[in-house]
């Protein structure tokens, strides 16, 4: 008997049980417990129906003999509510939890278990519209496996539509639930983006300064002193000079970069287009900062929840962050208030913002930073006006104007804002943020 007979009357739900086991590598498997509230199918609402006409046939017309063609369909539906409970369902999919970055095929396995043999169940995969699937069948129907890929970075879950039938026919159940979930990365462009000139920490790294120490860019020549080591002496100068004189070099040093992110809801139109590229750009600037050796780290300001991650450098570091964008992983913190939290960013940090700017609490949280003594460069992803309907062009030139204003005040506070237009790279804007002079500054 085919389940397509036997499609079920009622719907049913499912639980989710995460298993935080590794196995094959690092990969992580997920099991679903199917919790069925079993509904008459198809064939057993046939059944009554031929029972009822038999009986009315037998009432109306006198047809007696039709009881002994009733009768047996009468027991069969009475011995529904006899009927064993039905075994547990289990669908399990690996990985569970799969991440891959856009235009990635990402492969997960899935299939379906139960207790005994007394349930017959299908199933298929199923996946959000903005997502490419491709099952195929691996000799069974209780085992698939999907190929997907997605063109934009996001969150993309995948669910199972099952189909049981149990009791020989006379159950039958569906359930939906999400099986596994796939993270789709967004890609960061290759440019290296520039970070303002500003006084670093005294950590070993690549970005060049006026400092005096290891290095080897030269700095100037002065006489030895006690406790100079051997190798710095310059010995072509000690012997014009006729006195031991050494070379002193330029240091490079790190910087600690933080990525402030707005996560505040925004109006519907431009304002809510713009939260791509504040990620692609997010995701831009922590990508150069660990390519440089610097540490780096991210916060989501909005909905008075702050999400960050603290600042750290290396590889894992990079996709840590990207988890937290997306809120894959667990590892980010999370606490309450409209402000940056201080774990959340070093001493001496280089605060880098990607926001609209159309929120009044992120605004104050970056004059909150600027006045702890950081570099803030807030960079204006909003283009043109956040109106969803089109306007009078003295009003969207009304607009940018007090946009300039904003730009201005903003920057005598001490936040430097620069505007990112779509057909401009990050990089190229970052060159516009002003160079404030500072007497010890770093370069690239």
């Amino acid at each position: 008997m085919s389940l397509s007979s036997c499609w079920p009357a009622c719907r049913s739900r499912g639980r989710t049980v995460e298993v935080s086991e590794i196995a094959d590598g690092g990969t992580y498997a997920r099991r679903t417990d199917i919790e069925f509230r079993w509904g008459t199918s198809r064939l057993t609402r046939a059944i009554a129906t031929c029972a009822a006409v038999g009986l009315a046939a037998a009432l109306i017309d006198g047809r007696w003999h039709m009881v002994a063609f009733v009768a047996p369909l009468l027991g069969v539906l009475c011995s529904i509510p006899w009927q064993r409970s039905a075994s547990k369902v289990q669908v399990h999919a690996k990985p569970g939890l799969a991440r891959c970055f856009e235009d990635e095929e990402e492969t997960t396995t899935a299939w379906v278990t139960t207790e005994s043999t007394d349930v017959a169940v299908e199933f298929e995969i199923a996946a959000p519209a903005a997502m490419e699937i491709d099952v195929h069948e691996d000799g069974s129907a209780r085992l698939k496996t999907v190929a997907a890929q997605a063109q934009r970075w996001g969150r993309y879950p995948l669910s199972a539509q099952l189909r049981a039938i149990s009791a020989g026919g006379l159950l039958a159940g569906t359930a939906t639930v999400e099986i596994a979930e796939i993270f789709v990365f967004p890609v960061a462009p290759p440019q290296s983006t520039g970070i303002p000139r500003t006084e670093l920490p005294d950590r070993l790294g690549t970005h060049l300064t006026r400092h005096i120490g290891p290095g080897v860019e030269y700095a100037d020549i002065r006489a030895y002193l006690p406790g100079d080591q051997l190798r710095i002496v310059n010995w072509a100068v000690s012997a014009r000079r006729g006195s031991l004189h050494v070379t002193e070099r330029l240091t490079d040093r790190a910087a600690d970069v933080v990525v402030l992110i707005d996560t505040s809801t925004q109006a519907a139109g431009a304002a809510t287009e713009s939260a791509e590229r504040a990620v692609r750009g997010a995701v831009q600037v922590v990508q150069t900062a660990l390519r440089n050796g610097d540490r780096a780290g991210i916060v989501g300001l909005g909905g008075r929840r702050p999400r960050w991650l603290g600042a750290d450098i290396g590889r894992r570091q990079f996709y840590r962050v990207l988890d937290a964008v997306l809120s894959a992983g667990s590892e980010f913190e999370v606490t309450t208030g409209t402000l940056a939290p201080r774990a959340a960013v070093p001493p001496g940090a280089i605060i880098i913002a990607f926001s609209t700017l159309l929120d009044t609490e992120f605004a104050l949280a970056l004059i909150d930073l600027r006045k702890r003594g950081h570099m803030v460069v807030a960079v204006d992803v909003l283009h043109g006006a956040p109106f969803e309907e089109e306007q009078d062009p003295i009003i969207t030139r009304m607009w940018a104007l007090r946009r300039s204003a904003m730009y201005r005040d903003m920057g005598v506070i001490g936040v430097d804002v620069v505007a990112w237009p779509e057909e401009v790279a990050l990089d190229q804007s970052m060159r516009l943020v002003p160079d404030h002079g500072h007497h010890m500054a770093g370069r690239r």
